[in-house]
């Protein structure tokens, strides 16, 4: 690998690092652009040759990975829970959700929520209790 690829991927794992660490944050392809030291197009060019997806839909999917954790261990509704990681609207969030999951939000809490109350007890006790193993 060339020094040059060398210096341009870790430019990109910087701005990728920049929306893993800011998801919630407004965050644009200038900002971003600007901390991989390329232009606005290139950026969205290079970053979907090296890591298979947009910027946008990159941060979209991370929200939503957010979103999905949010929604199995806190008891905030799907509206909080949208504002929360980044979505400016609660029609966007569920639109997207949708699309990455399969399902809608509220639908993917239920789902989860029933299939954890039909785990036997005694399974639930050992998956919760702290392992022997470490």
């Amino acid at each position: 690998m060339s020094r040059a690829v060398e210096e341009s991927n870790r430019a990109l794992l910087r701005a990728r690092d920049a929306m893993d660490r800011a998801y919630a944050e407004p965050l644009d392809i200038p900002a971003l652009a600007r901390i991989a030291h390329v232009s606005e197009a290139h950026f969205i060019r290079i970053f979907r040759a090296t890591f298979g997806e947009t910027p946008h839909r990159y941060l979209q999917r991370r929200r939503v990975e957010r979103a999905m954790s949010m929604l199995l261990e806190t008891g905030k509704d799907v509206t909080e829970i949208c504002y929360a990681v980044g979505f400016g609207s609660l029609g966007t969030f569920s639109r997207t959700f949708r699309q990455i999951v399969g399902e809608s939000p509220t639908d993917f809490r239920r789902r989860r929520v029933a299939a954890a109350a039909n785990v036997p007890s005694c399974f639930a006790k050992a998956w919760t209790r702290p392992s022997s193993f470490g």
